[in-house]
């Protein structure tokens, strides 16, 4: 089971997984030879979950075995190393892992709670981290140590000890799960939560799963509590210090370079100073400086931003000239600036040299002052001081989950600084005219704790204590069991009771438009 294969299919031949053996065909249905084997492919335990997966996040099977094989045809596999201990004794049943929630601060070496867990294993581990670049230099600490880790999809399928990888690995080949660590398990960039495919595979191979995060996701609370911590004065010290700047009472006209950035960045340079505004571009946000009127896209109504001498929408990319649509006059105002816009007025306003990142960003810009969207915080490594220039747009996000998201950026700015017990930290600061969020003061306070959201959410019956998805159509879908409304053009939000429901619901909606649990 797992091999790769190539079958025919309408004329033509096409890859193909061999998901079960010894199965009678339908009546009607008459069998036909395979093509060609094609190598290796997933292991039968990472095939069972895979089927449980697709139905989760209703995905085709084919999207999850592909990521779940090997880029190019592997026919053999490597021998495994010897170990270098003698594996633990302690017998595995089926289905008889368990899953434990850790809250550690962010500040925190995890490296301790990865060599807890391999001493405990008696088979491979798997360790989880939201990045290829985190993921090579935890790979190296350990073997340093002398650990050997897997560095290919054969090596992990043979039995390697360790594997360590980004969210990707969640499928990595492992037969049999000794163990399994996913770090900063809030972190959900995939289209599946990687952190709930581990622990389901380590508990279908009986193996102890860790999902270690600063700040835990309310679904993980509910679904995998109660939540371990260390003391409490140990994970406050591990949360940066945090600086509120209260910008309600702020002279507009300073806009987003406040007198309190440029007091903590003559203080911090030649140090790094890093500044986060999730918005690209140069202003995306214009309206006239005559008549007040927005500058809105003449062919379909959206924003429009400037783009050298020219005025082009985001949404259908129609250009013109730098003009009002409404009374012609040609000065035009910033209502909401982007990185661009910002980053010359930083350069002007402090005297130096600063770069500009977004996620396209391939090599991070030499400079003391860096300014970007959020990927800022994951391509710098360190930094004297870290700069929300505007955390209302995260705070106030309109998504269920924006809180736990807010938290989670303060939790990586507090990675890039450095505790408050540590003697060259730094300092994170927001500016925001919610000064009073709960997210803030779980973050000054270095308890995630405070940002609870469960009594809420338990009233306005959103998950844990139901499931959501959003499905892309021009047409609303009929679904059985479960509540449909509009959102906007194209999107529709469907609730159900539980997963169970919701799943089985938009499972014939699977591979004909796009459906997102959980992504609202």
């Amino acid at each position: 089971m797992g091999s790769r294969v190539r079958v025919p299919f309408h004329g033509r031949h096409v890859g193909a997984w061999v998901v079960e053996v010894g199965v009678e065909p339908p009546d009607g249905v008459a069998l036909r030879d395979v093509s060609k084997l094609s190598g290796c492919g997933p292991p039968p335990g990472v095939l069972a979950v895979a089927g449980w997966a697709a139905w989760r996040w209703a995905m085709p099977l084919a999207t999850v075995l592909r990521a779940a094989s090997p880029e190019r045809n592997v026919w053999e596999l490597p021998p495994p190393p010897p170990p270098a201990r003698a594996p633990a004794t302690a017998r595995r049943e089926p289905g008889g892992g368990s899953v434990e929630l850790w809250r550690v601060p962010p500040a925190r070496d995890l490296l301790p709670m990865v060599l807890d867990t391999l001493e405990q294993a008696d088979g491979p581990v798997l360790v989880l981290v939201p990045a290829t670049g985190w993921a090579d230099r935890l790979a190296g600490r350990l073997r340093r140590r002398g650990i050997a880790v897997a560095s290919s999809w054969a090596e992990a399928a043979a039995g390697w000890p360790v594997v360590v990888g980004s969210r990707a690995a969640a499928w990595a080949p492992v037969p049999r799960l000794g163990g399994a660590v996913v770090l900063d398990a809030h972190d959900y960039s995939d289209r599946y939560d990687a952190a709930e495919v581990v622990a389901a595979r380590a508990v279908a191979d009986g193996a102890r799963c860790l999902l270690v995060s600063p700040c835990p996701t309310a679904v993980q609370v509910v679904g995998h509590g109660p939540v371990r911590t260390l003391a409490r004065q140990e994970e406050r010290a591990g949360w940066a210090r945090i600086g509120v700047v209260d910008r309600r009472g702020a002279d507009p006209r300073t806009g987003l370079l406040s007198e309190e950035l440029v007091r903590l960045a003559r203080r911090v340079l030649p140090g790094r100073l890093v500044c986060v505004l999730n918005r690209t571009g140069r202003a995306r946000l214009l309206a006239c400086a005559s008549c007040g009127a927005l500058a809105r896209c003449e062919r379909c109504g959206s924003a429009v931003e400037t783009a050298g001498t020219m005025l082009v929408c985001r949404a259908c990319a129609t250009e013109r000239p730098l003009v009002c649509a409404a009374c012609g006059s040609g000065r035009l105002k910033v209502l909401r600036p982007g990185v661009s816009r910002v980053r010359e007025e930083l350069s002007a306003l402090l005297g130096t040299e600063v770069g500009e990142v977004s996620a396209a960003t391939e090599v991070l810009p030499d400079t003391p002052v860096l300014i970007g969207t959020e990927a800022v915080l994951h391509r710098a490594r360190r930094a004297a001081a870290v700069v929300f220039l505007d955390f209302d747009q995260h705070l106030l996000a309109p998504r269920f989950a924006a809180g736990e998201q807010a938290l989670a950026l303060l939790a990586r700015a507090s990675r890039l600084v450095g505790g408050r017990d540590q003697p060259a930290a730094g300092t994170v600061v927001v500016q925001t005219r919610v000064p009073d969020h709960g997210v803030l003061r779980a973050a000054v306070h270095g308890d995630p704790g405070l940002a609870t959201e469960l009594e809420l959410r338990r009233a306005l019956d959103l998950p844990p204590y139901s499931a959501l998805a959003t499905v892309k159509s021009p047409d609303s879908p009929v679904l059985g069991g479960v509540e449909v409304s509009p959102l906007v053009t194209g999107r529709w939000l469907v609730r159900g009771a539980d997963h169970t429901v919701l799943c089985d619901a938009v499972a014939p909606l699977r591979g004909g438009v796009r459906v997102d649990p959980d992504d609202v």
